[in-house]
């Protein structure tokens, strides 16, 4: 049976009387079942952006970040297959995308320094293994090591002393350490110790002024004898000749063009053949004293006494050197000729290192020299005549006279005869020497 239709549409419900439909379809309210719960808000299709996103970006519109790198997109593919299994390290950034220094980068700022000092001391040991060496275990004797200390400086000769210095201890001499265990170590250098300070009184006929200018010329001589580092290298000391007067020029030359037994130069100069010698620095330790008197006949005396100590280094054929087994104290005369040998200035292309074994030659010189009055003798008032002269000479070869001075180095040492003459401490100034010497090669207690 058909259904009647109705003639007059209802209105919906909730809908005003003579209202339109709000879908403007004439349905049902879709928003009449809405229910504004959690389950609604989290199946939102669009989200708000929060507070800080936008904030950031506003401020990339303007400022874009930066690419710090080390970082992947999910757009850029899978990541490369590495070829060995460490893992890559982290790149630190900030909440903006800016680079953080790591804290092991700002650790290595200061451990960078630190690595190059080490490399260098490293290198510099490995330049020098024997030093280093000799450090760690101690001196060339093998003995426990130890901070070297120098000793106190010692003043020039006021008086002649008492006794020998004291004992100090026996350490080995090297190139970097010539002075230990010598009582020379604290002892003025050079013409330091030449005196004496106070200005001399007018003797004889001469006057204060005069007798300074003689004092100084006995200096003068004293240093171009004793101290020129040429003469001590094995030139001849023409300087030292130029000071004396014809007649001692005439005696002391002779004995450097043929030297012997009863003319043997080391009684005069200090010379090392440097083929097995040579002098460290240019300089030598000096104690004692110069004193001044009138000779008795309107003249003037003046006295010297001085100790000279040489620290000597070997050179190319310091093992080939003469010498005895032991040091040696060598009398003034002695009982073999020689013939002087044709010495150049010789220079090792390598110098020695600073841990190798050097030796000390002792030369004890008492000498006097006279200024004769002028209005009596014809004598030259700028030259020096030599009166008598002394010399004790420790550590070297005994029964070789050519004109040069042969130390005894202990690493070149080899067995010899027992030395007949009597033992010596070279550093003993409280004695005068003997004006003549015998035959007898004695031994020294210290050098």
């Amino acid at each position: 049976m058909p259904i009647a239709e109705d003639p007059e549409p209802r209105p919906s419900e909730g809908s005003e009387p003579g209202g339109s439909d709000p879908s403007g379809a004439g349905g049902k309210d879709p928003f009449a079942d809405l229910v504004l719960d959690e389950e609604f808000i989290k199946a939102a299709s669009v989200k708000e952006q929060s507070g800080r996103t936008r904030m950031l970006s506003a401020r990339w519109k303007h400022t874009p970040p930066v690419d710090p790198g080390g970082r992947r997109s999910v757009n850029d593919g899978p990541a490369p297959k590495r070829r060995f299994g460490r893992k890559p390290k982290l790149q630190v950034v900030d909440p903006w995308g800016n680079p953080r220094p790591a804290r092991r980068r700002r650790t290595l700022e200061w451990r960078t320094p630190l690595f190059i000092v080490l490399t260098v001391a490293v290198l510099l040991a490995a330049l020098n293994v024997d030093a280093l060496r000799t450090w760690l275990h101690g001196g060339a004797d093998g003995s426990s090591p130890k901070a070297y200390a120098p000793v106190p400086t010692v003043a020039p000769e006021t008086a002649r002393p008492t006794s020998a210095p004291s004992a100090v201890p026996t350490d080995q001499p090297t190139v970097a350490h010539p002075w230990a265990g010598s009582p020379a170590e604290g002892w003025p250098t050079s013409m330091d110790a030449f005196g004496p300070k106070d200005a001399p009184d007018a003797i004889g006929v001469f006057s204060a002024e005069q007798v300074a200018a003689q004092v100084k010329l006995v200096k003068d001589y004293l240093a171009a004898a004793n101290l020129d580092p040429k003469v001590i290298a094995g030139a001849r000391p023409d300087a030292a000749l130029a000071l004396l007067s014809r007649e001692s020029q005439g005696r002391i030359g002779a004995t450097l063009d043929k030297p012997s037994k009863e003319q043997d130069p080391t009684l005069w100069f200090a010379r090392f053949d440097p083929r097995e010698a040579i002098q460290i620095g240019d300089s030598a330790k000096v104690q004692g004293l110069i004193s001044v008197e009138g000779d008795g006949d309107k003249g003037v005396l003046v006295h010297t006494d001085f100790t000279y100590v040489y620290a000597l280094r070997p050179g190319p054929d310091a093992a080939k050197a003469p010498g005895s087994a032991r040091p040696s104290t060598k009398a003034p005369q002695a009982p073999q000729d020689g013939t002087a040998k044709p010495v150049g200035l010789l220079v090792p292309a390598d110098d020695a290192a600073g841990e190798t074994w050097t030796t000390r030659t002792i030369v004890r010189r008492q000498q006097d020299f006279r200024f004769y009055d002028p209005a009596r003798y014809r004598v030259d008032r700028a030259k020096l005549m030599v009166d008598k002269s002394a010399t004790d000479i420790g550590n070297s070869a005994c029964e070789v006279y050519d004109g040069f001075l042969h130390p005894q180095f202990d690493q070149f040492a080899a067995p010899g005869p027992d030395s007949t003459g009597p033992r010596s401490d070279p550093y003993d100034r409280s004695h005068d020497l003997p004006t003549t010497g015998g035959d007898d090669c004695g031994t020294v207690s210290r050098f």
